[in-house]
């Protein structure tokens, strides 16, 4: 199959320095705040992915213009009322979650009712979980079957500012509401669970009215009326979601380093790299830096000679919400038994990651007990595949697909992972940096 990957061979030792493509939540939501901006921002190192761009699309639409450079892109904003409200205008949020939810916030006061679609995946997942609170500022609604994209938004002229508590740790839900109170009169107070937090920092280097106040277990944020948002230029730095696939990697090799150049450290995002420290991965951060209010470090991974299994302390979940699927494959190979639990937001995503976790770590050999929330994994420290693996139907979600390959290069096998295609979404450039792996080790060329 033209659009399926097949992987014979593990990978052998390597050594090498790599980068990785631009923060995706960073580049969805330059995007998005640019286009409200008095004045062009420019952004270099944004990520390329299809959900990117669906958001470059999605603002376009609505009247704004934008522009590739030879080293970037520049966003021609107009003003935080400067989106040009038309009638019958629909915006397509493709695979991405973080756009279609996001913008709702940014559209509660749209003239005219506007449809937002996604696709098949993105049409599966809740969309209750953002419409609900942000109808209380006097926006209204309809989805399908009550929760699901297709969706129309029908914005008010009269936005009144809201209490908001979200207790499942999702940064969609309190972004859109950010986004949200942006629009309304008076003082909007959120109380969130702890999640990533890069819509605050933006938010905060910008000197938009909001306040934070950060507690034990969440957050209290404030935000008022905004009247207008200064220009953005902005050096993106490297997605840890995605390095994380390549600390993996190194972590389940033999006598091999790693460093990622200029990642973003930021702590709401660091659960895998306090996650895999607990399991005797050597990993530190080096050259560390502040940058426009996010932490930026190369990251130095060495892989150990064992690894230990872990009780995942749930207070990290929200932390590494995105990596669990590839952090299982850790404990896949640990010695001991590793258990994780209060995981049902892993079901909110592209796909039931769950659910696939089972499926994959099964399919390798390894004994799984799993809940509607929990997973229980037997690790097997001498884990070696030697049968053929078929990986397919799991709705195109980038992370089953590239998950895979790391299982597969890992631990040998003969792997047939379809829909390649799917890693365009979010790291178009997955495969060309796994090559350049195994130049460093004259392995087959993967494409």
């Amino acid at each position: 199959m033209p659009n399926s990957l097949i992987i014979n061979d593990k990978i052998g030792r390597f050594d090498k320095v790599i980068s990785v493509s631009g923060d995706k939540s960073i580049s969805i939501r330059w995007v998005l705040l640019s286009s409200l901006a008095n004045g062009v921002s420019y952004a270099k190192n944004l990520l390329l992915s299809e959900d990117v761009l669906a958001a470059i699309r999605a603002v376009k639409i609505l009247g704004i213009k934008s522009k590739f450079t030879k080293n970037g892109i520049k966003i021609f904003g107009k003003g935080f009322e400067g989106y040009n409200y038309k009638k019958n205008l629909t915006i397509n949020a493709e695979n991405s979650g973080t756009l279609g939810r996001l913008i709702l916030g940014l559209l509660i006061n749209t003239k005219y009712p506007i449809k937002i679609i996604g696709d098949k995946s993105l049409s599966k997942r809740d969309f209750r979980r953002v419409t609900e609170p942000l109808s209380k500022f006097g926006a209204q609604f309809k989805l399908k079957k009550g929760r699901n994209l297709p969706l129309i938004i029908f914005g008010s002229q009269k936005l009144n500012s809201i209490k908001y508590y979200e207790k499942k740790g999702s940064a969609q839900c309190k972004s859109s509401v950010i986004f949200g109170g942006m629009r309304a009169s008076g003082t909007t107070l959120i109380k969130a669970k702890k999640s990533r937090n890069h819509t605050e920092v933006l938010c905060k280097f910008l000197k938009l009215p909001i306040s934070i106040k950060t507690r034990k277990n969440k957050d209290e944020i404030k935000i008022n009326k905004v009247k207008t948002i200064k220009p953005l230029n902005y050096n993106i730095p490297s997605d840890i979601s995605s390095s994380a696939f390549f600390i993996v990697l190194t972590a389940l090799s033999n006598n091999s380093e790693l460093i990622i150049k200029n990642v973003n450290i930021n702590p709401s995002r660091t659960g895998i790299i306090t996650i895999l420290k607990k399991m005797g991965i050597s990993i530190i951060f080096k050259n560390q830096k502040d940058y426009k209010g996010e932490k930026v470090a190369d990251i130095k991974i060495k892989s150990p000679k064992s690894i230990k299994s872990i009780n995942c302390p749930s207070k990290l979940n929200s932390h590494a919400i995105d990596e669990f699927l590839i952090i299982f494959l850790v404990a896949a190979k640990a010695n001991g038994i590793s258990y994780f639990k209060d995981l049902a937001e892993l079901n909110q995503k592209e796909s039931p990651r769950l659910k696939w976790a089972k499926i994959i770590l099964t399919k390798i050999g390894i004994k799984t007990i799993t809940t509607k929330d929990s997973i229980k994994i037997y690790g097997n420290p001498k884990l070696n595949i030697k049968k053929k693996i078929f990986i397919k139907n799991y709705l195109k979600d980038h992370r089953v697909f590239m998950t895979s390959v790391i299982a597969a290069l890992s631990f040998g096998g003969k792997w047939n992972i379809h829909d390649k295609d799917s890693i365009k979404t979010s790291f178009p450039n997955f495969l060309k940096i796994i090559n350049d792996l195994k130049k460093n080790v004259k392995k087959k060329k993967y494409n």
